[in-house]
């Protein structure tokens, strides 16, 4: 099929809305279940709702488009190309801890490349997504489902000096490597930020380089992957520099780079 992307915008940015509205209301609710999941991750109501909204959705909007999703086992065992991605609830330890850098993920690989996705950080106020153009913007305003607001066009940092780089790292699983890593480059400052906030922050040029040396999944990356494409970023394999490809059996990432194309890499 001929995939619509004015309308993969609307439906994708409303099912995150949503989702991030009942997300927010179980966040501000006195107390909320924590449970764990088989891999040891944990994983709560706000999970799962938010998950429910945005599957049905999507399913109802798209109902040829094969969907994976992190709450559904059963998609894990889908075999695509290209297919609609989600993380109901990105950063699910921020979330637990209240510290809101978590986000609603949602993405559209075709042919293994993530060519459109929407970031919002509700806790944040934030939301990040790729135009029907396929250009990166951040909406401001008060996030009307049916009525987007200004948008601002994303580009990353066109010239970083690599003497003096902004970096980003996860604030939850933060490892010698990582740090090993990023010591092979001349680093102005760093900063820390929760779930797939890290690739918004490349894609608006507050940061230069993310680097992940620790496990993720597909879903975790697809759509801020997007959001950063769209800003003119890049997201490659760490050992291969080859561009991070999705559709990948069991859809678990290797190590990556997050960048602005003006840095220059350091080889694994």
């Amino acid at each position: 099929m001929t995939m619509d992307f004015a309308t993969l915008t609307t439906v994708m940015r409303r099912l995150a809305l949503q989702a991030g509205d009942r997300i927010m209301e179980i966040y501000d609710s006195p107390d909320f279940e924590v449970r764990t999941k088989s891999d040891d991750s944990p994983v709560t109501a706000a999970d799962e709702a938010a998950d429910a909204i945005i599957s049905d959705g999507l399913r109802a909007a798209f109902p040829d488009v094969a969907l994976v999703t992190e709450e559904q086992a059963a998609s894990h065992g889908v075999t695509a190309t290209t297919f609609l991605i989600v993380d109901p609830l990105d950063g699910t330890k921020e979330f637990v801890q209240r510290r809101g850098d978590f986000t609603v993920n949602i993405a559209y690989v075709v042919d293994g490349v993530p060519v459109r996705g929407v970031v919002y950080a509700p806790a944040k106020g934030r939301l990040f997504y790729t135009a029907a153009d396929g250009q990166s913007v951040e909406e401001t305003g008060d996030f009307a489902k049916d009525a987007p607001g200004a948008t601002t066009p994303l580009s990353v940092n066109a010239t970083p000096d690599n003497a003096a780089l902004m970096v980003v790292a996860t604030k939850s699983h933060r490892d010698q490597a990582t740090d090993d890593y990023i010591a092979r480059y001349g680093v102005r400052d760093m900063t820390s930020a929760g779930s797939s906030l890290k690739f918004c922050l490349v894609a608006v040029g507050e940061a230069d380089l993310y680097p992940r040396l620790g496990r993720t999944m597909e879903w975790d990356t697809a759509a801020g992957h997007a959001v950063l494409t769209g800003a003119g970023g890049h997201v490659v394999d760490f050992d291969t520099l080859a561009p991070l490809a999705y559709g990948k059996d069991g859809f678990a990432n290797p190590f990556f780079i997050a960048y602005a194309p003006g840095v220059a890499l350091k080889s694994a």
